[in-house]
């Protein structure tokens, strides 16, 4: 069988498809752990929401569309794990991957935010905060996908730090 011949990496970037209101859910994607983020209605306040378990594909889809139904979402952005060189891992092959098929099965345009450094940035804030390790270790992949939608509202133009 013959996949569709629908990926293009521009479509991930151009952001003439993203809304200019409208919430935005961001996810920081791991092999087990997706970190779950939002922004409000003006796409000028972020928050981390929560993490959640990544199992099967079917499983993983319906939690996603949970989420954009219960936030009335207008977009997804996916962390895309660049190397430091700018080059390609098999996590950002899989984010790629990620972004297509969630392209081909959800109704808002999804969009892929380089999220190099996230995770150790996310750590370094929960620590600030004065979380201990076991409650950075619960929280850093939602505050990951915080920092990818800030990072990505920023250039946007619709979140000045």
């Amino acid at each position: 069988m013959q996949e569709k011949e629908t990926f293009n990496p521009a479509q991930f970037t151009d952001f003439s498809s993203c809304p200019k209101s409208g919430r935005i859910i961001a996810l920081d994607l791991g092999t087990k752990r997706v970190g779950v983020a939002v922004c409000d209605e003006t796409q000028s306040v972020v928050r981390a929401v929560k993490t959640i378990e990544r199992k099967a594909w079917k499983l993983f889809l319906k939690q996603i569309i949970e989420l954009i139904a219960d936030f009335d979402a207008k977009a997804l952005v996916l962390g895309l794990p660049l190397e430091s060189d700018d080059s390609e891992s098999e996590m950002s092959l899989e984010a790629r991957r990620l972004a297509r098929n969630f392209s081909l099965s959800i109704n808002v345009p999804v969009f892929l935010q380089d999220e190099r450094l996230s995770s150790f940035e996310a750590k370094g804030r929960l620590w600030e905060m004065g979380f201990d390790n076991k409650k950075v270790y619960a929280n850093v992949d939602s505050e990951a996908a915080a920092i990818i939608l800030e990072d990505f509202l920023e250039r946007k133009g619709t979140l000045n730090r």
